[in-house]
């Protein structure tokens, strides 16, 4: 690898370090710091406004980045306007202003979202083998576990100041993006017609049967997927765990390893399996919440945080890397705006409804018992240790036993039902998708 590739490879790393620990900043326990925050009521559509953004990404990136400026900028001006919107945040939530936090979370969504594509747009195209990718995609999951484990040892899982950590982050980003290696508009020149902003070159790629079921497969499973990315935080909450952001980048961690094992499990399983295991990891994380809910059973929430790495590694950046192998070069970043559109855009805005929705029978049991745990610890001043080691820490609640015995079992309902879905749309992902091709080492290169 020569120095330029080199150096390339290194600021790509940094993005996307830098890009999910944004994310990771604040998203992890967005539900905990509402609920404590007594805006429990706007979860559902506070999360609602990451699907929202992501059905309106692919429209921006048709107009303005696939045609006019190099994406690197594109991402660098949308970071800094995101990071504003953060960092105002924190003072609306004090206030009790939830109509203009829920702005100001569209607002920043309406920015982020697009750096999805665009970010992996940036590495598909200065890297020369596409099994590279997973090798830079990694830095995104460290950063992502970094942020946890940031607001955990500060104590912030339930505080409005993860949004100034996210803010500040975002406007880092925003100004190193113009370091990153030139990514010139793919389609500069053309006219930005109805097809290109619709993305209707690259829904021709629906009319291969495999792609069609992969997309309609993937936009269903993320109505259950949404269940744990808004209810997981103030769950594990109600059970004990002390650091929540802390303990859940263990999943994050698991998944630095799959991530790195996605050439070798692609070759040896092809794409249908190691999609079909992911989908299936999280049946057994939703099953493993709902058995382990009545009795708190610590080990059961561990083990279903820990498949987080199959769980997105297997579906997600399997997928990512599909859709780039299936997409003729002229549309693959229309094809990677589509993906997002339909799993990050409609799966995941159709399941934060229904998410949110069924959190309505467990939302007010849960907050009483989240304030009788909070109010129950005492202050503490603790080493840098024993902030770490609080990532595994779980208390034995010292509250009214009734305040338990009224939320676990309505805890143990809401994580059923998206096990059930899950494993109805595996069954039809199984039977109905075959793809004749291998992406092995030829197929990707």
């Amino acid at each position: 690898m020569d120095a330029a590739v080199k150096k390339n490879a290194t600021l790509m790393s940094i993005m996307m370090f830098l890009q999910f620990f944004v994310w990771g900043a604040w998203f992890t326990t967005l539900g905990l710091c509402l609920n404590v925050n007594g805006m429990g009521a706007i979860i559902g559509d506070a999360y609602g406004t990451a699907p929202i953004a992501a059905i309106i990404a692919p429209l921006f990136l048709g107009l303005i980045a696939d045609r006019f400026f190099p994406s690197q900028w594109v991402m660098g001006v949308l970071m800094l306007i995101g990071g504003v919107f953060m960092c105002l945040t924190p003072g609306l939530i004090e206030a009790g202003n939830e109509g203009l936090v829920s702005k100001l979370f569209l607002g920043h969504m309406l920015c982020y979202m697009p750096t999805l594509a665009l970010g992996n747009n940036i590495v598909f195209a200065n890297i020369a083998n596409q099994n590279l990718f997973p090798k830079i995609r990694v830095w995104g999951t460290i950063g992502w576990i970094v942020a946890g484990l940031a607001n955990g040892f500060l104590g912030w899982s339930a505080s409005t100041n993860i949004f100034w950590l996210a803010g500040v982050s975002a406007v880092l980003l925003g100004l190193f993006c113009f370091a990153l290696p030139n990514t010139p508009p793919p389609a500069k020149g053309q006219k930005a017609d109805i097809r290109s902003l619709l993305m209707l070159d690259s829904f021709s790629l629906l009319a291969k049967p495999a792609f069609l079921v992969f997309i309609v497969c993937s936009t269903l499973i993320c109505i259950p997927l949404a269940y744990y990315y808004a209810f997981a935080s103030p769950f594990l909450a109600n059970v004990g765990f002390v650091q929540p952001a802390s303990s859940m980048s263990i999943g994050q961690m698991s998944e630095i390893i799959f991530m790195l094992l996605i050439p070798f499990f692609l070759r040896h399983l092809g794409v249908k399996w190691m999609i079909l295991i992911g989908m299936l990891a999280w049946v057994a994380r939703y099953l493993l919440f709902a058995m382990g809910a009545p009795d708190q059973i610590v080990w059961m929430m561990f083990l279903g945080i820990a498949l987080h790495g199959i769980c997105y590694d297997f579906f997600f950046v399997t997928g990512f890397m599909y859709t780039d192998r299936i997409a003729p070069k002229e549309v693959k970043g229309q094809a990677q705006s589509m993906l997002v559109f339909f799993t990050q855009g409609v799966g995941m805005f159709f399941g934060y409804k229904v998410a949110g929705a069924k959190f309505g029978s467990v939302a007010e049991p849960s907050g009483a018992l989240g304030n009788a745990i909070s109010a129950s610890r005492p202050e503490e001043t603790l080493s840098f240790g024993q902030q770490l080691a609080q990532m595994f820490s779980v208390d034995k609640l010292n509250v009214d036993a009734s305040l338990i015995t009224d939320v676990m079992p309505a805890w143990k309902t809401f994580w059923t039902f998206p096990a059930i879905m899950a494993v109805g749309i595996a069954v039809i992902f199984l039977v109905a998708f075959w793809d004749k091709d291998k992406m092995n080492d030829d197929a990707t290169s």
